[in-house]
Parts: C-alpha cells; structure tokens; sequence
C-alpha cells in the first residue's frame, strides 16, 4: 500500500517508498511548516476581525462630527 503511495514536487512525482530517510524527514518538516503557516493565517484571518470590530466599536463611541 504505501509503495502506491506518491507525492508531486515540480510537476515531477515520486513514489514515497523510494524516498531516501533524509528526504522522507524533509516532507515531513515540509508538512509540519505548511500546517503551521496554515494555523498562522487562521489566527491572522481572527485577529484582523477582532481589530475591525474594535475599531468599529470605537467609531460608534466618538463623538460625531457635526457638533
């Protein structure tokens, strides 16, 4: 089963049962920075709500313009 297993890199693929260890931990690494990069933009994506919503809030809280 996982000798059917490949993986694409540069329009090129590869059958991950040929794969030396080194390249084998490498796409391992490589799977965990894409996980990561993926968790990032998920906190980014909440963060940058929160400040619209704070900067919302703070419009609604100054006071208006034809005073």
């Amino acid at each position: 089963m996982a000798e059917d297993q490949t993986i694409t890199i540069d329009n090129n693929e590869y059958d991950l049962g040929n794969l030396s260890e080194k390249a084998k931990a490498q796409l391992k690494n490589l799977r965990i920075a894409e996980r990561e990069i993926q968790r990032l933009q998920m906190q980014l994506a909440l963060a940058k709500t929160a400040r619209n919503t704070y900067a919302n809030t703070l419009k609604a809280e100054l006071p208006s313009g034809d005073q």
